[in-house]
């Protein structure tokens, strides 16, 4: 009877404990209804996602980007769904541009409630025909413009004594790969001062989420740049960034990173390869290295006879050979279908609506 009536008491225990776990779990859900939301380079790729994911749990939005074209077709597309939307012209890299930018969206909206730092600039090359400029303007784009865009924000928020900020990095920033040396330096930076914004500022009630993606399917392949063997160098980006088994669609993707952001947590990895790699790096960093290390010598191109030139993955793609470019195009169906969806091709409104 005495084991009977404690086996009960466990059960009911549990029950309570569950319903309290919920009960918990749905309180940490904020409504973000009304909520004010700035994203940088939100005119394409994933920035524009999460704008429209935004948009639908109800929240105005503030976005910038460097193209006035790209900002117009953005705003167009997300107006038409029914977003509250206002568009600057903004390079983030320019402390100056970006105060002005936070100003004109305090003077609309009256309020800022969640940045995200979602600006990016791809370079794919070998170190060998990488320059110390291209270092200096990943920095400058995806750790100094964070930054920047960071500290304009924190006044207001810190007015509030309520904020959250969204910090997009990659899961090349906790594992550095071949082949993307001043992408994965500047989102290294951006991720270690995300995850030390997240302790300062949390007395303050501003919360920080670090989201840590591995590759997507948003048709960035088109808007990186290519240094070495140009042609072979897109081909395999191309592929990483389009096949469903390496990347993860930008519209789950986006929908998780909100998610997150409603339960105000720290750290998200997307796509489960990206998992993988982090957890096995963090237990094995130097067999890590060696099996990265085996696999560029064996798949990537080399630097023999490569120069430093620099060109966008658009062009690239239109010079190819025309049966180069069908069967690239064909391994590739994903990834441009995505590029078209999210903006990623140039020209005015008029051309794609």
């Amino acid at each position: 009877m005495v084991e009977q009536d404690m086996g009960k008491w466990l059960l009911a225990t549990a029950l309570v404990g569950v319903v309290g776990a919920g009960w918990l779990w749905q309180r940490r859900r904020q409504d973000l209804s009304g909520k004010v939301v700035l994203i940088t380079g939100g005119s394409r790729g994933l920035g524009y996602l999460l704008a429209q994911e935004f948009a639908r749990q109800g929240c105005r939005l503030a976005i910038c980007a460097r193209d006035e074209a790209e900002l117009e077709r953005a705003r167009y597309r997300l107006s038409l769904a029914g977003a509250e939307v206002i568009t600057t012209l903004c390079d983030i890299g320019d402390q100056r541009q970006v105060e002005r930018w936070v100003r004109l969206s305090l003077e609309r909206f009256g309020q800022i409630d969640i940045l995200v730092n979602n600006a990016g600039i791809i370079q794919v090359g070998p170190l060998e025909t990488m320059t110390r400029q291209d270092f200096a303007k990943a920095l400058d784009v995806m750790f100094w413009g964070g930054l920047h865009t960071t500290l304009a924000v924190l006044p207001p928020m810190q007015q509030q004594g309520a904020g959250q900020i969204v910090n997009i990095t990659s899961i090349g920033g906790k594992v550095s790969v071949p082949h993307l040396l001043p992408y994965n330096c500047a989102k290294a930076a951006f991720i270690s001062l995300s995850e030390g914004l997240r302790a300062e500022l949390q007395p303050h009630g501003i919360s920080v989420l670090t989201v840590v993606p591995g590759l997507m399917r948003t048709g960035s392949h088109l808007n990186a740049f290519f240094n070495g063997q140009q042609a072979n160098e897109f081909t395999w980006f191309s592929l990483g960034a389009s096949l469903p088994l390496l990347s993860m669609n930008a519209e789950r993707a986006a929908k998780q990173i909100v998610a997150a952001t409603k339960k105000r947590e720290t750290e998200v990895i997307l796509t489960i390869p990206a998992n993988l790699l982090a957890r096995f790096h963090g237990v094995f960093p130097g067999l890590t290295t060696e099996i990265i290390s085996l696999v560029a010598r064996l798949l990537l191109p080399s630097a023999d006879g490569a120069g430093r030139e620099t060109t966008p993955g658009m062009k690239i793609r239109q010079e190819l050979s025309s049966s180069r470019q069908r069967v690239l195009d064909s391994l590739t169906t994903l990834g441009n279908q995505a590029a078209a969806r999210y903006n990623q091709y140039p020209g005015p409104v008029s051309v794609l609506e």
